[in-house]
Order: C-alpha cells, then sequence, then structure tokens
C-alpha cells in the first residue's frame, strides 16, 4: 500500500474497540475534529503535531477544567455520574444513575445529547458498552476525603476497605448475615453484592433501628464522611458493625457509595435538570411601544454622552496615580449628568470603550475627548448609537465593578484597572438572545433569566445537586423520626449564589440594554434584535459586526427624532426647543444662555451672564439679534432684546489689563462708583488717573469681582484690544479603543481549523506510518509506531535518498529546523543536489528543500502496514 492509499482514519476492523482517546481521534472525521476545536480552542493554540499530540493536550488539566467550565447543566451532571460509575461504564448503568431505579423519561429523553456533546467535546470515548470519563476529569470530579464528590457520593466499598485488616471484613460479613470466605478480596466483592441487591439491603435495612437510618439519611446526600468517639454510640455501633458505615481514618466514618445509592434509589443526584428551566415573561407591551420606548432611551444615550464629553471639552478630571478617577470627580460627574454614581461610572466607561474619550497622557495627565469624539459627532444619529452600542456588546470592561473592591481590597474606580472582565460579552449576547425566544414586546423575570443561565453554564463552586449539605457528626446528632424504609427524598431546586459573577452581569446587562435604548420596558426592541447578529466579542470578523449595526441603525433611524433648527422664544427670557437641535444652532444657543431643565423639549434661560458669556465669544449684539431672529418660530421678545443691548451697550465699557492688573474706564463717574462700592475693597483698587484705576489682584480676580458687583467688564490684551474668550477644546493624542481582554484563545475560523486539520492529519500520517528498518552495517530493529527519529550516518542517508529519487519510493525522515525543533515526516525526494533535498512533502502536502546536514536518518516505509 503506498502513503498516499494509506490513512491514518481509517474505520477499525468491525467490532474493535478504540483503545485510547487518540485512536478514538483517529477514527472522526473532519467536521468532528473541527467541531472539537470550535467547542475547545485552547487544544490548537499551538497546532498539534498529530492527533495523539491533540489527546493528550485534550487530557491535560487546565484544558479538561475549562471544558467543564462551559457543559451545561445536565451535560455537567452526566459527566459526574460517569466519575462514580466503573470504569468503563456502559450505557444502561450511566442512565440509571441518572434516572434512578423508578426512571425519569425526560433523562431517557436528554442523555443522548448530553453524552454527544461530553464525546464532541472528547471528554467520554469509547462505544456505549465501554464509555470512559477521561481520566484527568475522573480524577477533578471523583470523591475524596479532600475533594468530596459534586454528587456527594464516597468512596465504593473497595475503596473504603482498602486499609482494613482481613479479620474485620469477615466480622462485618458474618454480622450482615453472609458467609465468610477465605481472602479480602472475595469478602469485599461478597459485601459489594449485598449493597447493589436491592431485596437484600432493604432486608437489612428493615432490622435497623430507627435511630440508625436517621444517621444514614443525614449522611445520604452528602458530605458522607462524619466523625465519632473512640466508643461509638449504640445506633453507629450497629452501623459500623454491618459495614454500612465504614472508618476511613481514626475518629472518621464514611458512607459507601453502593449504600448511598440503594438510599437514593439508584440516583447519583439529588435533582437532576435534563431540561433548561423556562425564561418566564412578566410582562407584555405592544411592539410599537417597545420600540418607541427604546428610541426615547436611545436618544436619551446620545445626549447623555454628548453632554458628558462636553464637560470635559476643556480637558475633565485627573488621572489618578494608580489610573481611573478619583470618587469625588465621579460625584461631580454624576451632579453635571444629574444621575446616580453607578450609573454616571456605566456612561463614562461607555465612551471610553467607544474610543470617544482616553487619558491625554502628558506631564498632568487629565481625561478628555478624542479626535474620534469630533468624528462621531458629525455621524447622524442612528450612527451614533450603534456606535455606542457595539462598543457596550463586545467590551470585557464592567462598569457595575466600579465602586466595589478587587482582590487586593483596593477600591476599582471608572476607567481604572481591574474593570476587565472577559465573560462579559457572552453573558450580555446570550441575555439578548433569551430575550429574543421571548414573544415580541415580553418582557423576563429578571430571576428565571438567571436560572436559565445558571443551567446553560453552572457558577463555579456550585453542584448540580446544589442544596448546601449539612456537615454530619452522628456521635452528637440527635435522632429523629425516621422510617424503617428509607424513602426517596425529593429533588430540591437549585438555588445558585446569588453573588456569584454571572447573576451580576446577567442584571446588570438588563438595566445597561434599557439605558442604551436597545431595551424598552424591559422588552427586547426592532432594533436591539437586528444587533443580535453582532458577535460577541471582538475577535470574530469585523464584517459581520458592521452588518449587524447598520441593520439596527436602518431600523432605528426612522424612530429618532428629526433634528430641529428653531426654537421657540418666550417673554420670560426663556427658549423652549421642542426636540433635538440641530448641532450648530445648539451650540451657539448653549453659549447665549444656559439650560434650565431637560427632556423631551430642553428650555434655556437667557441672562445677563449668558449674553455676557456670548459678547466675550466675539460675538456683537446685532449678531446675536440676527441669530435670534433667525431661529425662532415666535416673535423675539422685547424683554429679551432689551436684555441684549443692555449688556451689550455696558460690554467693554471698562477694560482690564495687567498692571498687575488695571481698570480704564471713559467715564470718570463710572470709576467713582467702583471706588465707592463696599464690594470693591478687597480688590484694592486705587486711581491712577482721572480714567485707571489699579488693582492689586490679578486680572482674572479683578474680572470676576467686577462683574460679581454687576458691571460687565471686558478683558484687553496689551495692545489694547478687546480679548475674545473663546473655549478652547482640549483633544488628547489619536487613541484607539480599549481591547476587549479575550475569554481563552479565540474561535477558529474555518480557514484556520481546515489549516489546522490538515496539519495535524499530516502530522499524524508520519508518526504512524509503519517503516522498514534503516539501512546499516548491523541490523537494527524497525522503529517503532511514533518511536523516536531514526538515525543514519550521512552516506546512508545520501545513498537512500538517491535511491528514491530513482524509484519514486516515499521516505521516513528525522528532522530538526534551524530552532531545534525536531520532527518525523514522510516525503518522496524529487531531486538530491548541492547538499540538499528537494522532496513532496506528504506531511505538509507541499513541495519543499532540506538541507541534508539537518536529517538525522531516514527509514523505508514497510509496505503492509500491519
Amino acid at each position: 500500500m503506498s502513503v498516499q492509499d494509506r490513512s491514518p482514519q481509517d474505520p477499525a476492523p468491525a467490532g474493535a474497540q478504540p483503545r485510547s482517546l487518540a485512536e478514538e481521534l483517529r477514527a472522526r472525521d473532519d467536521a468532528s475534529l473541527a467541531a472539537l476545536l470550535q467547542a475547545r480552542p485552547d487544544l490548537i493554540t499551538p497546532v498539534p503535531s498529530d492527533l495523539t499530540q491533540l489527546a493528550t493536550r485534550a487530557g491535560t488539566r487546565a484544558s479538561v477544567i475549562r471544558a467543564l467550565e462551559r457543559l451545561d447543566r445536565f451535560a455537567l451532571q452526566t459527566a459526574e455520574a460517569l466519575a462514580v460509575a466503573p470504569d468503563p461504564a456502559a450505557y444502561d448503568t450511566l442512565l440509571a444513575l441518572l434516572a434512578g431505579d423508578e426512571g425519569d423519561p425526560d433523562v431517557t429523553d436528554a442523555l443522548p445529547h448530553a453524552l454527544a456533546t461530553l464525546r464532541g467535546q472528547a471528554l467520554v470515548w469509547g462505544a456505549d458498552d465501554r464509555l470512559r470519563l477521561v481520566r484527568t476529569a475522573r480524577e477533578l470530579l471523583a470523591p475524596s476525603p479532600q475533594h468530596p464528590s459534586p454528587t456527594g457520593l464516597g468512596p465504593t466499598v473497595t475503596e473504603a476497605t482498602a486499609g482494613m485488616s482481613p479479620g474485620r471484613i469477615q466480622e462485618i460479613l458474618a454480622t450482615a448475615g453472609l458467609p465468610t470466605t477465605h481472602d479480602a478480596v472475595s469478602a469485599v466483592a461478597s459485601l459489594t453484592a449485598l449493597f447493589t441487591d436491592r431485596a437484600r439491603m432493604r432486608d437489612l435495612l428493615d432490622t435497623a433501628p430507627a435511630d440508625s437510618l436517621d444517621v444514614l439519611s443525614r449522611l445520604v446526600w452528602g458530605p458522607p464522611y462524619g466523625q465519632v468517639t473512640a466508643d461509638p454510640a449504640p445506633r453507629l455501633r450497629w452501623l459500623l458493625d454491618r459495614g454500612l458505615l465504614l472508618p476511613t481514618a481514626p475518629g472518621t466514618v464514611v458512607l459507601p457509595r453502593e449504600v448511598a445509592l440503594h438510599l437514593r434509589a439508584g440516583r447519583a443526584h439529588r435533582s437532576v435538570e435534563p431540561s433548561p428551566p423556562a425564561v418566564v415573561p412578566v410582562g407584555t407591551h405592544r411592539p410599537q411601544v417597545v420600540d418607541a420606548t427604546a428610541a426615547g432611551q436611545a436618544y436619551t444615550a446620545l445626549a447623555t454622552v454628548e453632554e458628558l464629553l462636553k464637560d470635559w471639552d476643556e480637558g475633565g478630571p485627573a488621572v489618578l496615580r494608580a489610573g481611573g478617577l478619583s470618587v469625588r470627580d465621579l460625584k461631580r460627574t454624576a451632579a453635571a449628568l444629574d444621575v446616580t454614581e453607578p450609573i454616571a461610572a456605566f456612561w463614562v466607561e461607555l465612551a471610553y470603550a467607544a474610543g470617544l474619550l482616553a487619558s491625554d497622557g502628558e506631564a498632568d495627565e487629565r481625561y478628555a475627548a478624542t479626535p474620534a469624539h469630533d468624528e462621531w459627532l458629525e455621524l447622524p444619529a442612528a450612527e451614533r448609537w450603534t456606535r455606542l452600542a457595539t462598543a457596550w456588546l463586545t467590551a470585557t470592561r464592567t462598569a457595575g465593578l466600579v465602586g466595589g473592591r478587587d482582590t487586593k481590597d483596593r477600591t476599582l474606580s471608572a476607567l481604572g484597572p481591574g474593570l476587565d472582565r472577559s465573560a462579559a460579552p457572552e453573558v450580555r449576547h446570550r441575555v439578548l438572545t433569551l430575550l429574543a425566544t421571548l414573544p415580541e414586546g415580553a418582557a423576563p423575570s429578571a430571576d428565571s433569566l438567571t436560572a436559565r443561565l445558571h443551567w446553560e453554564r453552572p457558577p463555579r463552586g456550585t453542584t448540580p445537586q446544589t442544596s448546601t449539605p449539612q456537615t454530619s457528626t452522628p456521635q452528637t446528632s440527635t435522632p429523629q423520626p425516621a422510617s424503617p424504609q428509607p424513602a426517596s427524598p425529593q429533588p430540591a431546586s437549585p438555588q445558585p449564589p446569588a453573588d456569584d459573577l454571572r447573576t451580576r452581569l446577567a442584571r446588570w446587562t438588563l438595566s445597561e440594554a434599557e439605558m442604551l435604548g436597545i431595551t424598552g420596558r424591559g422588552a427586547l426592541s426592532t432594533h436591539g434584535r437586528a444587533l443580535l447578529g453582532a458577535p460577541p466579542t471582538a475577535t470574530t470578523p469585523g464584517a459581520e459586526l458592521a452588518a449587524a449595526a447598520s441593520r439596527a441603525g436602518r431600523l432605528l433611524a426612522p424612530l429618532l427624532p428629526e433634528p430641529l433648527d428653531h426654537v421657540l422664544l418666550q417673554a420670560d427670557l426663556t427658549a423652549v426647543a421642542p426636540g433635538p437641535l440641530e448641532r450648530p444652532l445648539a451650540d451657539t444657543l448653549g453659549v447665549l444662555a444656559d439650560v434650565e431643565s431637560k427632556g423631551g423639549a430642553t428650555v434655556y434661560r437667557f441672562t445677563p451672564g449668558s449674553v455676557r458669556r456670548a459678547l466675550d465669544a466675539g460675538r456683537s449684539a446685532s449678531d446675536l439679534h440676527a441669530f435670534l431672529a433667525q431661529h425662532s418660530r415666535t416673535p423675539v421678545p422685547q424683554p429679551l432684546t432689551y436684555l441684549i443691548d443692555d449688556v451689550a451697550r455696558r460690554h467693554g465699557h471698562l477694560r482690564i489689563g495687567a498692571a498687575s492688573a488695571y481698570v480704564r474706564c471713559d467715564d470718570d463717574a463710572l470709576l467713582n462708583e467702583i471706588l465707592a462700592d463696599k464690594r470693591s475693597q478687597g480688590l484694592r483698587l486705587r486711581r491712577l488717573a482721572p480714567t485707571v484705576l489699579a488693582a492689586q489682584a490679578d486680572p482674572a480676580t479683578l474680572l470676576d469681582g467686577l462683574r460679581a458687583m454687576g458691571f460687565a467688564p471686558a478683558a484687553e490684551s496689551a495692545a489694547g484690544d478687546v480679548l475674545i474668550a473663546r473655549a478652547h477644546a482640549h483633544r488628547t493624542p489619536p487613541r484607539t479603543a480599549p481591547e476587549p481582554v479575550p475569554d481563552g484563545p479565540p474561535v477558529p475560523d474555518a480557514t484556520l481549523l481546515r489549516a489546522a486539520i490538515r496539519a495535524v492529519r499530516a502530522g499524524d500520517l508520519a508518526s504512524t506510518t509503519p517503516r522498514k528498518p534503516a539501512p546499516a552495517p548491523a541490523p537494527t530493529p524497525a522503529p517503532a509506531r511514533g518511536g523516536t527519529l531514526p538515525r543514519t550516518t550521512s552516506a546512508e542517508t545520501l545513498a537512500t535518498m538517491q535511491a528514491a529519487v530513482l524509484t519514486g519510493e516515499p521516505l521516513w525522515i528525522g528532522y530538526v529546523n534551524a530552532e531545534g525543533a525536531a520532527s518525523q515526516r514522510v516525503i518522496a525526494p524529487v531531486r538530491v543536489e548541492g547538499g540538499y533535498v528537494t522532496a513532496y512533502d506528504h506531511t505538509a502536502d507541499e513541495v519543499r528543500t532540506y538541507p541534508l546536514h539537518r536529517i538525522t536518518g531516514v527509514a523505508e516505509l514497510a509496505d503492509d502496514p500491519a
């Protein structure tokens, strides 16, 4: 058989069982291997050299722990049942451990899928009559005194009696009514047979005292270990004499696994959950109402982020030495946005995740808007929203943690380190996906939603039975009434920890999605459903993310209010904006007037201070009159015209410069009025000339002091020109949005999977193909399958290569690359010259050239793979 005809994944002979996980992987097709590498991407980092290495990596502790953590509750319960079953176990044995003696149709229906999941992830291998859990998983899930089983079961009779004297075992047999044997092995087998025989065990327990049964009931669901004194009470002595409790250490006893399974009616778990709990709706609204509410929230989200960045436009709060915002600055930001501190932290973190703000990196480091913020402001409202929504969906930074403590008991601050949680994108995407399964307009129950998430990914530190086991101390426990026949306990509903991370992430997701306008009144909106096409992490192709965001934006755009080009002026010196304003209008009005209230309509108030601010920015009175007349749908009120003219008439009448500071005015009577005013005493003014006053205060202080007295001074330069106080926006250098912290290796795409599987198959071909002995003066045995690299002299290597070029036969070589990495390859030499061999490499599936001095040895391939 040639190399091209021989395939390592050829099916084994009929009826043959795989002897290892590597053999089972070798029998899988490419689709099955691709599914395995997608489910466990850590196995492909780096790409294994062959299937044996892949199987070895699949059994490492870190990889198995990661795989177990990603199982749903019933698949994990299935793995735990296999951990306490005989190795190997038959399918019927596994089914009995999960369904119990009475059987459970739901378990019977769900078990094939759970077992297929475990097989697909290479946690279980073997045929149905010889199921094997990988050794590492069995060690992680099997019971021991140091690490009790998640099922609450103790060791088997064989394990518990391993250190017991043969005489003591024979005494237990006699007391239990069994015939004695000649050796300990048969004695243990006889005792095990008794405990696994339902009828004989029932007869034995019928003779047990009630308080002894009570002790068993306290241990049956775990933990199975208890403490006893040197002189046990009669109820304990009865159990010890019959092996229903076995000593494991001085003062410690354990309930054998076989006894516990009888008392549990054959079940390994108190509560088995073959099906996920349903997400229960608690309210239903018309889809149009949901979309309108969500669109209103989306508009508010845009306005809030704009207001935040406008507040930090000239430079925001200082960066703490350890990074992040101080508590005081977060409070100030919350007050400016008129929200609570946790909500302010969310908006700050969202703007940071979207790349709209960052630290400026200067010596006096402060937070400020980035250049991307100015580009973002020019986008249509729907596109600005999709930028925020997709940043939130893929971000690993978690604003809900702000104010908490890290592992070193340090306070977690907004924009600071320690806020990344790699599970956040997956949880957010999953929560929205579950919302999409409900009828349109239905809002879910938060408790049912978190219960579903816990079924899909059980929290760490919890067990599938999830009832807190009682610590058993048999020698001190008070006897309780017990039935002579041990009754089957009722399943207990799982109660996952209320403060586990996924629960908190799910609840934060519900509130944050509402604030962002992805949901409305708790129900998923139409544009929110479209956004679900976006991948949960930033590691997936950006085209998919952009396409989903674009669809969501198109659905949201008609629901957002169109920007207005007008306001309504009122006689009480206010202006009402009945909706969002066009940006030039909003910017100018923000300088000319103060925002008095926000909401569906924004109310602006004109004051002498706000008008003076517009004049300081370089506007003239005529400019302000023309601006108001152009953008008001109502006539400009006379009081507003008078206010502008009055402030403009006095604006700049007084001039302030640097003397350290001076005041000059052509009207000496006005200067006399200032000197006579008691409020000017703090400025320490004195007259230098009829039209000039000198001050010991600096120009800024003098300017503020006179304005507080009711005057409208203007600052001037050294040349006597009026200084225009136009705010200068502070921007950071170009910054990129923070990269999400991945939750382990990224899921490989289709191209990488195809290349990796081809490389693994080729490497497996090279390592498993049978080979002839290498030519040598003295005969040497043929290398074993997958053995060490062949060793031949340089002359032998060259002669074998040249002969293979003439015959066209493939060869097996050992090769060491420039980095010192050794590998085995199957090549078909084409040309040998100049110290190099050019050959078709079956391992790499391409033509390559190898230096002869790096080939450690060569061997011909055997004709018969057997």
